[in-house]
């Protein structure tokens, strides 16, 4: 039998769209993963890698968090970028920076699941 709502049935059964995604989700995941792999290689030659892929999803995070009209996020991840910057590293070493590992992971995957970017109406399934 046909729906007799307006609006369409979402792909996966008859719960309307939200209208907004979780597109932070993602790159938070991807990044907590490098973070947490970056405490197993701190300061040898891969961390480097772990430092470009941290700074760049950053700064992806952060455009996310400007859609999404949730600015208190910005500062942190600006902080990130700076911290894991791999052109002009910052010179931390020890404890305190293999702790600022997790806290930037912890960062990631509260940000994912937190931000969530309006989809504009005409882009809606």
């Amino acid at each position: 039998m046909p729906s007799t709502s307006s609006r369409p049935a979402g792909r996966y059964g008859s719960k309307p769209d939200p209208g907004v995604r979780r597109l932070a989700l993602a790159p938070g995941l991807i990044a907590a993963l490098a973070l947490l792999i970056g405490t197993l290689v701190l300061n040898d030659g891969p961390f480097t890698v772990v430092l470009y892929i941290v700074a760049i999803f950053a700064a992806i995070v952060a455009v996310f968090a400007f859609q999404a009209k949730q600015w208190w996020w910005l500062p942190l991840f600006a902080v990130i970028a700076v911290m894991w910057n791999p052109i002009w590293p910052l010179p931390l070493e020890g404890d305190l920076w293999r702790g600022a590992q997790f806290v930037a992971a912890l960062a990631f995957l509260l940000a994912g699941w937190f931000i969530k970017v309006p989809i504009p109406e005409e882009q809606r399934r």
